[in-house]
């Protein structure tokens, strides 16, 4: 078996990208610390064509130098914002019709394996901080909570795997059509 060249891959140019349909999922990142984490949300959105990217609060904004090297020039491609509030924005995106999600360890948050989501609706996933996760404010304003099933002795998982993980759950269960 024989890896395959970055120039056999047939991936979207950067204004291939602009022009491509979107998912219909939205990311906010609620008062992310890490560089790291935000960059990598940024590639993960890169590669489901996720719509766009919200950073809030303390999150930090391209360009960055630490976000662009885990970004890789997602930052180029994925559409963001910067809101200083969350909740404003989660309130704004209810008003327009998205079903807002948070990803969090919440009573009766029901489990990513059992979530189905709906065919052509619009879904924007709240990821929290590294420490605290999501605001108690933003986690009641939500519609509904996610939990990522775990079984080892740790509480949670990072959160740009948090979010692969979950935008990939997603995104295979709506079968999206990308081209």
């Amino acid at each position: 078996m024989r890896k395959l060249k970055n120039s056999e891959l047939d991936r979207l140019n950067v204004d291939e990208f602009k022009l491509a349909k979107k998912t219909p999922l939205i990311i906010i990142l609620d008062n992310i610390r890490s560089l790291n984490n935000i960059g990598s949300v940024f590639r993960t959105s890169d590669a489901f064509l996720v719509e766009k990217i919200y950073l809030c609060g303390i999150t930090a904004t391209p360009p960055h130098n630490d976000i662009r090297k885990t970004a890789l020039g997602s930052t180029e491609t994925v559409a963001w914002e910067y809101v200083e509030n969350t909740l404003d924005i989660v309130n704004q995106l209810k008003s327009e019709n998205v079903n807002i999600i948070s990803i969090e360890q919440a009573e009766q948050a029901t489990m990513l394996n059992d979530f189905q989501p709906e065919l052509n609706q619009k879904y924007a996933f709240v990821f929290g901080n590294e420490v605290k996760g999501v605001a108690q404010e933003v986690v009641d304003a939500s519609g509904l909570v996610i939990e990522i099933p775990q079984f080892g002795t740790k509480h949670s998982l990072n959160i740009s795997v948090s979010c692969g993980v979950v935008v990939w759950d997603v995104f295979n269960k709506q079968k999206f059509q990308t081209k």
